[in-house]
């Protein structure tokens, strides 16, 4: 064996070796049962997962949705690139939630397409997805302006009859709202059993007349507390934001500090943010800054000095899950319009599992036929196409977890493709020395002739498919770019296993000594 194929050698046992190393995880994740997933520290599970082959919504099953953008209420300028905004900032929460090789597209006019393959949480992905994540800083009224109000709302209420209305004791007519409050500093209170009728008395009509328009009522979180008591807080706010979620560079979830065992979400402001919030927290010493989300108040902090850092917080009693998944809806930025879930589908892992069992066997049958066709027609040489095609489908299955890809049903017919391909190049370089050996050349001769007239063919034909594969890969979406990939990896491995695994199989055999005939 000369140098040259020594090194060749090396290579292929190195790159050979590296595969099997990239495709353990794949081998370990899906030859576990599902109570020995279950038994392993999730840490491990979630790594595993990562390291292995993604697999696409047609073969582990997943979440199809279909979202509709509500634009009846934004601007003619504001709905026109509406759509494209709000897919571009759900794929940036999809992307930040962890899904691997999600489908985002455009449908119709104000339709988007999600598919998240292998993702299980259905009501966590939807709260995610649909979650306008409004963010605003809104300063609240001071006391006494919380109090004039509130007043002024019980005289136009008792005047139109409506404690009467909504069948309140004769004691609570006269003030129907304020005799619902817990306490008031700086918010009404109102305990839970009590907020359907505030409600109600605030659904009053006319009563928007009452509020000034430089002000606005909103209700807090349900479930706060105040005195051991579980209610809603009712703020009365500056109706125009100081700030918007625009400012926020970077959100996280960590431990809440004044509620301990439950999470919060930091924020960190832009630069110009920071400056902002320096000016509006320095000229409002004492007041509170209502944080507001999704127009609901999330917390409303007294502010006790400037704060130029512009950090802020977002307390509230979370769980791990929804720290995270708020902090990824700041982060990703707000919808610019409301988005309705108006179809939803399931896809079961059943389903997933008759496509790989379907897809895979299909692939069997044909590689069975070719491989038993291969060794009839060209013998010892058959032989080494084969190896070199069990080489060609290994380099192809490990590639796929090192870029991220993700198999989909489409990309094992672009795998079928590529064995197929794999074949036909053997057939050219193999029918070219037959015809060398016809024409009176020797072995060696023979070999080195073949390989070299048939390799401008080999190179032609897949430089060819790969242009056309990378076309559909630029342009097409979903299962077409699993093709395409599949296709891609499998044309550029079987390149290297043809011209020299193949041809140093050969070289091997001719060392060897004097060759007077060939198996092909």
């Amino acid at each position: 064996m000369t140098r040259t194929d020594q090194w060749k050698l090396a290579g292929i046992v190195v790159v050979t070796a590296a595969a099997l190393f990239l495709l353990w995880p794949t081998y370990r994740l899906y030859s576990l049962k599902p109570e020995q997933l279950s038994a392993m520290n999730p840490k491990q599970v979630a790594e595993l997962r990562r390291k292995a082959i993604h697999l696409g919504l047609d073969l582990q099953g997943g979440m199809h949705l279909v979202l509709e953008v509500d634009r009846s209420r934004l601007s003619a300028a504001e709905a026109k690139d509406a759509p494209e905004r709000a897919m571009e900032i759900i794929r940036n929460r999809i992307d930040q939630f962890g899904v691997a090789e999600p489908l985002i597209q455009r449908q119709g006019e104000d339709r988007i397409v999600v598919q998240l393959p292998g993702l299980t949480d259905r009501q966590r992905a939807i709260e995610l997805i649909g979650k306008t994540a409004l963010l605003e800083f809104n300063l609240v009224r001071t006391p006494e302006e919380t109090k004039i109000l509130f007043d002024r709302l019980d005289a136009f209420l008792a005047a139109r009859g409506a404690g009467a209305i909504a069948g309140l004791d004769t004691s609570l007519r006269r003030t129907p709202l304020t005799a619902h409050f817990f306490s008031l500093d700086g918010a009404g209170f109102v305990r839970d059993q009590d907020v359907p009728t505030v409600e109600k008395l605030l659904a009053t009509a006319g009563i928007d007349s009452t509020i000034p328009p430089d002000s606005k009522l909103l209700w807090g979180k349900e479930g706060e507390g105040s005195q051991g008591v579980s209610g809603r807080a009712l703020y009365v706010l500056k109706r125009e934001p100081d700030m918007t979620g625009g400012t926020i560079a970077n959100a996280i979830a960590e431990p809440d500090q004044q509620s301990p065992g439950s999470m919060a979400v930091g924020m960190k402001m832009t630069p110009r943010g920071r400056a902002d919030f320096a000016r509006i927290t320095g000229n409002n010493v004492g007041r509170q800054l209502a944080i507001v989300l999704d127009g609901v108040v999330s917390s409303a902090p007294v502010i006790r000095e400037r704060i130029p850092s512009g950090d802020a917080k977002i307390s509230g009693s979370f769980d791990i899950a929804e720290a995270r998944d708020l902090a990824i809806v700041l982060k990703a930025g707000a919808l610019p319009a409301p988005v309705n879930i108006i179809e939803e589908r399931s896809v079961g892992p059943s389903l997933g599992g008759d496509s790989i069992h379907e897809g895979l066997t299909a692939g069997l049958i044909g590689t069975v036929l070719v491989v038993v066709f291969m060794l009839v027609y060209y013998q010892i040489s058959g032989v080494i196409a084969i190896g070199a095609l069990a080489l060609n489908v290994l380099y192809v299955a490990a590639t796929m977890p090192l870029i991220g890809a993700t198999l989909t049903l489409p990309g094992i017919a672009g795998l079928v493709l590529t064995v197929g391909m794999a074949v036909d190049t053997n057939v050219l370089i193999f029918e070219r020395i037959r015809e060398e050996l016809r024409n009176q050349k020797t072995v060696r001769q023979s070999v080195q002739l073949g390989y070299d007239r048939a390799f401008r063919t080999i190179l032609d034909a897949h430089l060819t498919t790969l242009f056309s594969a990378l076309f559909l890969y630029g342009f097409g979406t979903g299962p077409v770019k699993g093709f395409a990939v599949t296709l891609s990896i499998g044309l550029i491995a079987n390149m290297f296993t043809a011209v020299v695994f193949t041809r140093m199989i050969f070289d091997f055999m001719l060392d060897r000594g004097p060759v007077e005939r060939l198996s092909i």
